[in-house]
């Protein structure tokens, strides 16, 4: 490709956050939070009002953010799903139009390839990249305490100066921001897509004193919807209770302020990190041409209905926020229309420059450049599926108009007008009125997915890992994890060098 075509090619920056639900982007919600550098740029961007996780839980839905793919195409049905090298991700069609491509951070890629079309990884994984979290749907009601999710969380939330997540998520923006840097130093002449993957505000709920003490404690907002006793939440809801180990922990009302506190302050901190990034674009002159893309992987409940983390298809488990940016080009508005995480491979293609007709085999996603011009979709629907812990058998969501449809063959369907009823308090799936909207839903059902094969895939691929886990636990364990290389001996200043050339070629601006 000629240097004058790449000058024309924007680059891309994309900002991840993890477990953030788009709900408290809403204009009923959104003045509880100190976040003045996203509010600026949903200021500047047009904002998806209804965007939605591809799989509320994380391998999954980023899974699905990669590949434009549902689970139950791409076989990345949980937090320990493989991540086939053979599927093309968003990483790879871009190189092929011509970026460079890097990300820092999290993507929970599981299975020995560990770049997925990136040529660099910046930092290693917060998560384990093998088997070993492999639910198993032979014992729905077993419980691994090692790895499952519980209310200690909940219980323990508060203050804290260094975390686990803490300690990674300050590595993410400084490596991020270091690569800026050096795109901007560096002869390489090809336009760039760096991913910057956060962690935050994804639980443990602790939060820097800093943050903490932007909030006023007695003003955080509690939970919308109360928790109703166990025995009358919806059967998936009641797994979920299972799921989180609820009978040993006793969640009073201050522990609910006191979580929901530390995650509304961890969402000041990434609003600082995506702050640090911005104006980083300005001083390497990347803010004029760079398009800038934020999101989430899923949401999280933080407490409604009694239920925390995500897994579910209530709103704030499966809204994401998503905003996009491109100075010149995109006008600021807001879009309605429901759309998907997995809509953003094909949405990547073409702001790139490619097409349609450059992806290779079947995505689930269609680009979201239309509706961000400002050309109307009707009846453009955003399904997600879900079939990891807490399930017993795929669970499938679409969300089309004013109606959202939840169906598993395990439990009774569930049917929402969010217009109406935007809590989701009640559920019309037995309502007469609204019969003729239950049969067109569960006719899509049964045309789109063949849930018997998707079943027999998740318990085959299930069985599978779970017996190589255990083989590969037993002698010499190989971990796949990711390991950064650091290569010292090219790094600052070394007697291989010529000390004037480093010092010229090191700074920016460039005299």
């Amino acid at each position: 490709m000629r240097w004058e075509q790449l000058l024309q090619i924007p680059n891309i920056l994309i900002v991840m956050f993890d477990q953030m639900s788009g709900v408290l982007l809403d204009d009923d919600r959104i003045e509880a939070l100190r976040i003045p550098n996203i509010r600026r740029l949903i200021s500047r961007g047009v904002k998806f009002d209804n965007a939605y996780s591809s799989s509320p839980l994380c391998t999954p839905a980023r899974g699905s953010f990669m590949t434009g793919q549902l689970p139950s195409r791409s076989g990345i049905y949980d937090n320990a799903a493989e991540f086939r090298a053979s599927v093309p991700t968003f990483a790879h069609y871009l190189r092929r139009l011509g970026y460079q491509t890097a990300l820092a951070g999290k993507m929970h890629f599981v299975g020995p390839d560990q770049l997925h079309g990136f040529e660099e990884r910046l930092t290693t994984d917060i998560y384990p990249a093998d088997f070993g979290w492999t639910p198993d749907w032979e014992r729905p009601h077993e419980r691994v305490d090692w790895w499952y999710h519980n209310l200690s969380s909940v219980t323990g939330a508060g203050v804290a100066e260094i975390t686990n997540q803490l300690e990674f998520d300050d590595e993410v923006a400084y490596q991020a921001r270091l690569k800026l840097f050096q795109y901007a130093r560096r002869q390489d002449p090809r336009p760039f897509c760096l991913t910057a993957s956060f962690t935050h505000p994804h639980d443990p709920y602790l939060a820097r004193r800093e943050y903490w003490n932007r909030y006023n404690h007695d003003q955080i907002p509690m939970p919308a919807v109360a928790a109703v006793p166990y025995e009358l939440q919806d059967p998936h809801s009641r797994r979920l209770y299972d799921a989180v180990d609820y009978q040993r922990f006793l969640v009073t009302d201050e522990h609910v302020r006191n979580a929901r506190h530390a995650s509304f302050a961890n969402i000041s901190y990434l609003d600082d990190k995506l702050g640090e990034l911005l104006k980083t674009l300005e001083q390497c002159d990347f803010d004029q041409s760079t398009h800038v893309i934020l999101c989430a992987d899923h949401g999280d409940m933080l407490g409604e209905r009694g239920l925390w983390y995500k897994m579910n298809f209530f709103e704030g488990s499966c809204r994401i926020p998503l905003v996009m940016a491109a100075p010149g080009q995109l006008t600021a508005r807001r879009i309605a229309t429901p759309v998907a995480l997995h809509d953003l491979l094909p949405t990547l293609v073409e702001l790139g420059g490619g097409s349609a007709d450059d992806i290779v085999g079947g995505i689930d996603g269609k680009s979201v450049l239309g509706l961000a011009g400002g050309r109307e979709e009707p009846g453009r629907a955003a399904c997600a599926e879900y079939c990891a812990e807490g399930s017993v058998s795929p669970m499938i969501m679409i969300r089309r108009g004013r109606f959202k449809f939840n169906y598993c063959a395990a439990d009774p369907s569930q049917l929402f007008d969010l217009a109406a009823d935007p809590l989701e308090a009640k559920n019309l799936a037995a309502d007469p009125a609204h019969a003729a909207v239950m049969t067109a839903f569960t006719r899509e059902i049964s045309t789109r997915w063949n849930l018997d094969q998707f079943t027999q895939n998740v318990r085959r691929s299930q069985k599978y890992r779970l017996l190589v886990n255990t083989a590969n636990r037993l002698g010499r364990f190989t971990a796949w994890d990711f390991q950064p290389r650091a290569e010292g001996q090219d790094r600052f200043m070394r007697n291989h060098m010529d000390l004037n050339v480093l010092e010229a070629n090191a700074r920016y601006p460039k005299r």
